[in-house]
């Protein structure tokens, strides 16, 4: 409900079909993906048909049948949903990372802070310390989990912009907020603390890995390597050895001032470059 809005008025973008059964539609098409939690069939076209369960449990929770590019059916099996929580539904059943890139937006694996009006997001993959980083800048420096597992990036008035998302993972902090990007830390464990600033081919493979996609469609992978270039050209994206102190802290917040310092100098730069042309002429 933290993301519930007033659209009474305004056509939705896409509508989603909800009803408990017992009994799926049968599978159709051509099967594209085959795992223990997944299985999708290629209906007419580009259209999609969904079979999802949970990783060591036999069988399917739910069924997301796609009838065009606007509209999906929703099955949910009744004897399978007691403990069923919103995560496993917005990661998986309603499939929204396949809408998200011709939207020019990701989700990314990321804890997303709030410190100076700036979205912080430590990006890593699960075990290596992202709510634990989160929760020594609110003990250093006072900052605010926004969401402790996922968030939306989307480019607004030509600015990239963290968003809040139906996810938290094992966090439980899921807020709807909007911050403009500041910067994405790529986290490792260390013994010391070292930041490199170098927007390497490795740089973007540990940002792309921790972005979800799905492999199996070539449009939604183009888009979001295009997407994900676009990023590291412009926000700031670095990685992190890090350790679990205040020495890391203070480290990362020195080399977020001097970025913070250095965008604004090339801007005052720019600005007065403009400003004597326009002089000059």
């Amino acid at each position: 409900m933290l993301f519930e809005t007033d659209r009474r008025h305004i056509p939705a973008d896409y509508r989603y079909q909800l009803s408990l059964s017992g009994h799926f539609p049968a599978p159709e098409g051509i099967c594209i993906v085959r795992r223990p939690d997944l299985t999708v069939f290629r209906v007419s076209g580009h259209l999609e048909c969904r079979y999802i369960g949970i990783s060591g449990i036999p069988g399917y929770y739910g069924c997301c049948q796609e009838h065009s590019d606007l509209e999906a059916r929703i099955f949910l099996h009744p004897d399978r949903i007691e403990n069923l929580n919103s995560d496993p539904v917005f990661v998986s059943l309603f499939a929204l990372e396949r809408r998200m890139p011709a939207k020019n937006a990701l989700i990314l694996h990321c804890a997303y802070i709030s410190y100076k009006n700036q979205a912080i997001l430590f990006s890593a993959p699960s075990g290596i310390g992202k709510t634990t980083q989160a929760r020594l800048w609110e003990k250093y420096r006072g900052s605010r989990t926004v969401n402790g597992d996922r968030a939306l990036l989307r480019i607004k008035d030509g600015q990239w912009h963290a968003e809040g998302w139906p996810v938290c993972g094992t966090s439980g902090i899921c807020r709807n907020e909007v911050l403009p990007l500041g910067a994405i830390v790529l986290l490792s464990q260390g013994t010391h603390d070292k930041i490199s600033f170098t927007k390497s081919s490795e740089t973007f493979k540990l940002l792309y890995a921790q972005i979800t996609v799905n492999s199996w469609q070539a449009n939604a992978i183009r888009r979001t390597i295009c997407l994900s270039e676009h990023l590291l050209q412009t926000v700031p994206v670095f990685q992190f050895q890090c350790t679990i102190s205040g020495h890391a802290v203070d480290k990362l917040d020195h080399a977020l001032q001097f970025i913070t310092e250095a965008s604004y100098e090339n801007n005052l730069c720019r600005n007065l470059s403009a400003h004597s042309a326009g002089t000059d002429s």
